[in-house]
């Protein structure tokens, strides 16, 4: 089983993040990477939110922002457990076909404090919900979020 570990997201990291949230099929779901990598650069150091890229050796695979599920207005996760984890992810082009597997070890380190993780993807994004499933996510619930958009409520519990 490859060896996956995480560290926390830097400064330096942003080029690298700008260049994979311009690869169309990252952009597709994380549209406007300039308005991205603002915000990202405007949560590194965050108190609530854990920012890290997922490596295997030195190769970053991706990236994945974590945090607890009620810290914002998330109406699409009402009725979860208080102590849940939201995660937010997306790969890097090195990273195809690796995302079920890193998010599962990810997930396994997140749930030792938490007795469930919530992700929440768009419901014809067919490529991270299959990462997701493999990765112990589960559900098919919809509901609308915060921003009024139509998602996908999977979870893992521990």
């Amino acid at each position: 089983m490859p060896d996956y570990r995480f560290r926390p997201v830097t400064q330096a990291d942003l080029p690298m993040l700008s260049e994979w949230l311009r690869d169309p099929q990252i952009a597709r779901w994380w549209p406007g990477p300039d308005r991205q990598i603002a915000l990202l650069r405007e949560d590194l150091g965050h108190e609530v939110i854990r920012q890290v890229i997922a490596l295997q050796n030195d190769t970053p695979l991706g990236y994945a922002q974590t945090y607890p599920a009620f810290h914002w207005p998330a109406p699409q996760f009402a009725g979860l457990p208080q102590d849940s984890i939201a995660i937010d992810v997306f790969g890097s082009p090195q990273g195809r076909g690796k995302g079920g597997a890193w998010l599962r070890v990810l997930g396994d380190l997140l749930l030792r404090d938490a007795s469930m993780l919530v992700i929440d993807p768009a419901p014809e994004n067919l490529r991270a919900i299959r990462a997701y499933e493999k990765a112990g996510f589960s559900g098919d619930l919809t509901r609308t979020d915060s921003a009024g958009q139509t998602v996908r409520v999977m979870t893992r519990r521990r």
